[in-house]
């Protein structure tokens, strides 16, 4: 049988794990919502989808917080690095319907 002190504490961890989660969760939600944005502007201005310099920067700055705050900054790349893949792929998306639905502009189709 587990202590029951020991209990109340591994129940105070999880609770602050859960917590944890779902602020993440909230976070990835709002920043992907920015980087959506983005993407539409990249789209409506003939960007292109992919920034190197940015990643260059941003990869920097967030090994640079890991260390910081003691977190493997290999991890943390790695976890950007799988951001900004998914980001450049949704901006991709929006260029190639942006681009479709230009080209079908006008355009009458018949079945």
């Amino acid at each position: 049988m587990i202590d029951p002190e020991i209990k109340r504490e591994l129940a105070g961890y999880r609770q602050s794990i859960d917590n944890i989660d779902a602020a993440l969760v909230h976070m990835l939600a709002e920043r992907f919502r920015c980087t959506q944005a983005v993407g539409v502007l990249k789209a409506k201005h003939n960007l292109p989808p992919a920034d190197p310099a940015r990643e260059e920067y941003q990869i920097e700055r967030l090994r640079h917080l890991a260390k910081d705050a003691n977190l493997d900054p290999d991890f943390a790349e790695k976890f950007l690095n799988f951001i900004i893949k998914e980001v450049i792929r949704h901006h991709e998306a929006i260029a190639a319907d942006r681009t479709q639905s230009a080209g079908t502009v006008g355009t009458t189709h018949s079945a």
